[in-house]
């Protein structure tokens, strides 16, 4: 739907801008899609005046002019019949663009003679269709810019355009006048209302309109006056320019009037060249393969059922849809048949899409336009008609009645702040709905016409709310009623739900296995002491409390194995004993993967399970339980773990969040597991507590500068752990360096026995300036600092 600020200022006695008009749409439900303000691409044109005018020495259509401008004297070559001296023109410049023609003026040389520029048509700037000549102002001090002296003079030619975006249950915004309603409403200004004045009737006419008894379910009313003796032929100046503004070209008078109330009114009518109609009108459903051509010089032909508008010899027009080009209009048109109907919105949907026509007369009425208006919309018509194109009227002809769409429904005040959570005063509750155009007695409100898609007492709310804005609307916790207990759960059994989702998510199944195993496996993982025995266990293989979850998933691995299963992702949550008193217990999350990963059937996707598997698992896990994010990886786990395949997540030295790594193969030998074994143990009470506990997630930051990253490689002795390096590198700009990776290990070769090259990349992200060639060196150098005073190494040339 496209407007003009003039067009809706005809309906809105307002001073609000275009800005705050566009932001007031969009909140209110009909969005902008774009504002288009022909002064914008207007900006560069000037007036100048043209000081003398020559015939060009080599063409005699050309003159070569002398034209004043806030530049100096320029000379321009112009081809236009009436370029002559004295005249006040519009100048196009060096660097201007001219939309009309799609072209970046320059200097040029025409005939031998330089051009320094361009005089204007109203073509050429898109202004009008006018290219006979240039434009001749009939005044204008020169260098002043055009787009203001047409904002004096004529202000229509610099109108802003709005187009806002229909959703199907607003067809009442399809009409200018409906959205200067709600933008009155929102309080931006005052709706301006102009009752009918209907033109009486001088005569009357033997002329008349039948709906088929089977065809009232879809024209419930037809209604249409004949006017004699009109002069159809351009439509005046302010029609034509508001049909322009929207994309429409105008054609005549009698069709621009049609147009103009499709888009101010959404009304769309039709008028029939009255001399072409042969004896009366009859709207009736089609047989089946009639034939029209439409007013686009296609042929339409009609299946069974679709509604015609007929005259005595056969169809004149698709119901609601398009006009006949046999009964259109044309400059010889004296007398006319002005038709205002009522459609039903579902049968001209099927029509419309059975024959293919998109016209604006369909995409309204199978939207639903106001019914009541029908007749209305009628003698505005008709009075537009007279005033501008003279002839007589004759009475109105109508077959049908307005259908009765009365509805009314319950406005519960309270129910706003139940549905929506506004609290907005009954007072200004009823004074939005009247405004809107609602009729409310007592506490009934009773729908308007034009607002087919108000069904129901919520939408009374969904009206209160939109108008009153729901940016306004705030977040509040809902009210806990009487039987409703408080959340239960404290924060760590949240910390233990998210890790068995996250573990769950992963692939792994979860297993609950008995928290009593054997003195043998219970001192494979360091427990089996005298404190953790039973003094009356169910049998020799629940001798102890468990140390850890680890040999548990073990021995229901190993079971799944002796039958057929070697592939196996487990994962248990509980407890595990270091004591035998109460309270010498810890939870633990652990997971173990053996075998392969991916199923067997899918070529090259199954490998076996490595150590960083289950690395990242448990990375995945603690995130989820709200670790932080930056954690050192270090050695020296428990004996059950394999010496060089594991690592500690810790956050210093003597804070161990988990291990993951390879168990040790002593401990598989020991436990009948067909190895090699994966497994993490995290344990989730040494993850800290957040300071303020939240049901959201953080807030997202963004970085707007652009990150930098270098690659060093270092040689170092063969022992010493990539780690360092990873941690050194950390160290010399906390602030600015924001991860380090290593991605390349180099052994042999030039570097001699007992050394190798490590490879790493380090990535700089600026938060306040982008970095400068200066400052990546400076950071670069204490890079290399760091890590050859934590390692020993020297920076590989």
């Amino acid at each position: 739907m496209k407007f003009t600020m003039s067009w809706l200022k005809s309906h809105l006695d307002t001073d609000a801008p275009v800005a705050e008009i566009a932001e007031a749409l969009t909140d209110l439900g009909l969005e902008v899609e774009e504002i288009s303000n022909p002064a914008d691409r207007l900006a560069d044109f000037t007036i100048g005046k043209v000081l003398k005018a020559e015939k060009h020495p080599e063409a005699d259509r050309l003159r070569v002019c002398q034209v004043a401008t806030d530049e100096g004297e320029l000379q321009i070559i112009c081809g236009a019949p009436n370029a002559r001296e004295g005249i006040t023109v519009v100048v196009a410049k060096p660097g201007t663009y001219v939309p009309g023609i799609d072209t970046t003026i320059g200097v040029g040389k025409i005939r031998g003679i330089e051009s320094f520029g361009m005089m204007c048509s109203e073509r050429e700037m898109e202004l009008s269709e006018e290219h006979d000549g240039i434009i001749e102002l009939p005044s204008g001090e020169v260098g002043e810019r055009f787009t203001d002296w047409l904002a004096e003079h004529d202000p229509a030619k610099v109108d802003p355009m709005i187009e806002i975006a229909i959703t199907p249950n607003r067809p009442d915004a399809l009409g200018v006048e409906g959205i200067a309603r709600d933008l009155a409403a929102r309080g931006l200004g005052r709706r301006i209302e102009r009752a009918p004045d209907p033109v009486p009737a001088t005569w009357t006419a033997d002329f008349d309109v039948t709906i088929d008894e089977d065809t009232r379910d879809g024209c419930p009313l037809f209604c249409g006056r004949i006017i004699r003796g009109v002069k159809n032929g351009p439509s005046p100046q302010w029609l034509q320019d508001q049909l322009r503004a929207i994309g429409l070209r105008p054609i005549s008078f009698l069709v621009d009037v049609t147009n103009f109330f499709t888009y101010d009114r959404n009304r769309p009518l039709h008028v029939f060249d009255l001399d072409k109609v042969k004896g009366n009108l009859r709207v009736h459903r089609a047989a089946g393969g009639e034939t029209l051509v439409a007013l686009d010089d296609k042929t339409y032909t009609f299946q069974p059922g679709q509604m015609v508008i007929s005259d005595d010899e056969g169809p004149e027009s698709i119901a609601g849809i398009m006009g006949g080009a046999e009964t259109g209009c044309t400059e010889e048109t004296v007398n006319v048949f002005v038709e205002s109907a009522y459609w039903d919105p579902v049968q001209i949907a099927y029509a419309g899409r059975a024959l293919k026509i998109n016209s604006d007369a369909r995409y309204r009425f199978e939207r639903g336009v106001d019914p009541a208006f029908t007749p209305e919309g009628l003698e505005r018509a008709v009075r537009m008609i007279v005033d501008h194109a003279g002839g007589e009227a004759s009475q109105l002809i109508q077959a049908g009645e307005v259908p009765d769409t009365a509805r009314s429904y319950t406005l519960d005040p309270a129910r706003v702040q139940r549905l929506v959570g506004m609290d907005i005063p009954e007072a200004e509750q009823r004074q939005t709905l009247t405004a809107l155009g609602f009729r409310l007695e007592g506490n009934q409100a009773h729908v308007p016409t034009w607002r087919p898609d108000v069904q129901g007492e919520a939408d009374l709310v969904e009206e209160v709310a939109r108008v009153a804005s729901l940016t306004k609307l705030e977040g509040r916790p809902l009210s806990r009623g009487s039987g409703v207990p408080r959340p239960v759960m404290t924060p760590m059994q949240r910390r233990e739900q998210a890790a068995r989702r996250t573990c769950a998510a992963l692939g792994y199944n979860e297993c609950v296995t008995y928290s009593f195993i054997d003195r043998d496996a219970a001192r494979l993982f360091g427990g089996g002491d005298d404190a953790t025995m039973l003094a009356n266990p169910i049998s020799t293989e629940m001798s102890h409390l468990r140390p850890a979850l680890l040999p548990g998933l073990m021995q229901a691995a190993a079971r799944n194995q002796a039958r057929g299963f070697a592939d196996a992702a487990l994962f248990e949550v509980g407890h595990a004993f270091h004591g035998g008193e109460p309270g010498e217990q810890h939870l633990q999350v652990t997971g173990l993967r053996v075998g392969r990963t991916g199923p067997k059937d899918v070529h090259g996707t199954s490998r076996a399970v490595d150590v960083f598997d289950v690395k990242a698992d448990a990375e995945a896990v603690l995130a989820a339980m709200g670790a932080p994010a930056r954690v050192q990886i270090l050695r020296g786990a428990r004996e059950w773990w394999h010496p060089g395949r594991h690592g500690m997540i810790c956050l210093g030295p003597k804070k161990v969040l988990g291990v993951f790594g390879e168990v040790h193969p002593k401990v598989l030998a020991a436990l009948d597991v067909k190895g090699p074994a994966m497994a993490f143990t995290l344990w989730p009470g040494e993850v800290p507590m957040p300071k303020r506990s939240t049901a959201t997630r953080s807030a997202l930051h963004l970085r707007d500068l652009q990150a930098v990253e270098r690659d060093f490689a270092f040689v170092v002795d063969a022992d010493v752990e990539a780690l360092t390096l990873v941690n050194a590198a950390q160290g010399a700009d906390k602030a600015l360096i924001d991860e380090v990776r290593v991605f390349d290990e180099f052994v042999g070769g030039s570097l001699g026995e007992g050394k190798k090259s490590l490879a790493m990349t380090v990535r700089l992200q600026p938060t306040e300036a982008t970095l400068t060639d200066a400052d990546i060196d400076a950071v670069g150098a204490r890079i290399v600092e760091k890590v050859t005073k934590a390692t020993g190494g020297t920076l590989r040339g």
